[in-house]
């Protein structure tokens, strides 16, 4: 009887060598070194985050719930005080002004800062000649310095010698003290803030205007529909999902507005103007004894605040995606 031999395949690992991932180990090694790389790129990000967000807002959260003075705060022994420093600023005779002038700030800015930029960009989406260029001047309002177009409007605002005031004298109209007056501080920096705003809406509402189909608008005219109805049936709910962006980012950024208002009015005169930024800053830097702990509680309820509203910007966000 004849044996026939039969030859071994070429190599072939064997199962020793095999790990039990399955992997063989260069390609473990490859795997490693992959993930070492990815590790070596976040890593910057992660130290950043970690030295200019979590440990400030850690810092913040310790001032809000300890005793500090100035003594103390360069020593780094306050005593634990727990929540007394919140029970403070939710008593506080200025928490509910604050509080309310914070709301309609951020709430009028924002209507009307939507409302002029949906105008702008369903006026320039025309395309019609110098439409660039106008665009491209709607935005210096919004690259400018924030210091620059607070005190221009400061100086604009001037009961004494401000253009808005030289105006109004055309029409018979009594000077008005704008940055002075109670009744007129906060909604001139309204005003302001809706100004600053404006370019932001036009420019996010306009790109969105640019993925409306032509063929909607085309099929529109030839049903004879007008303009206004154009706008309210097609042009507004195909805008819906970048409207709801645009107008949560808004709410996050307003809400925590300072460097404007305290150009302008400081929160006065008195505190008609005061919102919860100014006077947060108030408390910790305004005085020649500042109250850092109920200072960092007030900003630690603004940051509350802002991140209700960031969490709603993503919830919306994830509904769009899916």
């Amino acid at each position: 009887m004849t044996v026939t031999r039969v030859d071994r395949p070429p190599h072939k690992a064997a199962p020793a060598e095999v790990g039990a991932s399955g992997l063989l180990p260069a390609q473990r090694r490859l795997r490693r070194r992959s993930r070492l790389t990815a590790f070596a790129f976040v890593a910057p990000l992660i130290a950043y985050l970690a030295a200019f967000y979590l440990y400030p807002l850690y810092r913040n959260l310790d001032l809000s719930l300890r005793d500090y003075t100035v003594r103390s705060f360069v020593a780094g022994d306050a005593p634990f005080s727990g929540w007394d420093n919140f029970r403070k600023v939710l008593d506080d005779p200025t928490f509910a002004p604050a509080l309310r002038h914070t709301m309609v700030f951020t709430f009028v800015s924002i209507a009307f800062q939507y409302a002029i930029g949906l105008a702008l960009a369903v006026f320039f989406n025309r395309h019609f000649r110098l439409s660039t260029v106008l665009r491209a001047l709607f935005l210096i309002p919004w690259l400018l310095p924030l210091i620059v177009s607070a005190s221009t409007w400061s100086w604009m605002f001037n009961s004494e010698s401000g253009v808005v005031n030289y105006f109004l004298s055309f029409f018979g109209v009594d000077p008005v003290g704008w940055l002075t007056s109670p009744d007129w501080a906060l909604p001139s920096v309204i005003i302001a803030n809706i100004w600053i705003g404006i370019p932001f809406n036009l420019v996010i509402l306009y790109s969105g205007l640019q993925n409306v189909p032509a063929e909607v608008y085309e099929a529109a005219a030839l049903d004879g529909a007008s303009a206004w109805q154009v706008f309210r049936r097609i042009t507004f709910p195909l805008l819906r999902p970048v409207s709801a962006i645009t107008v949560l980012l808004g709410l996050v950024y307003t809400l925590k507005v300072f460097d404007l208002i305290w150009i302008m009015t400081k929160g006065g005169p008195g505190d008609s103007s005061s919102t919860l930024a100014t006077w947060s800053y108030q408390l910790g830097f305004g005085t020649l004894l500042p109250k850092f702990g109920p200072g960092a509680a007030v900003g630690n309820l603004l940051i509350l605040i802002a991140l209700v509203f960031g969490l709603l910007y993503i919830r919306v966000q994830r509904r769009q995606e899916a």
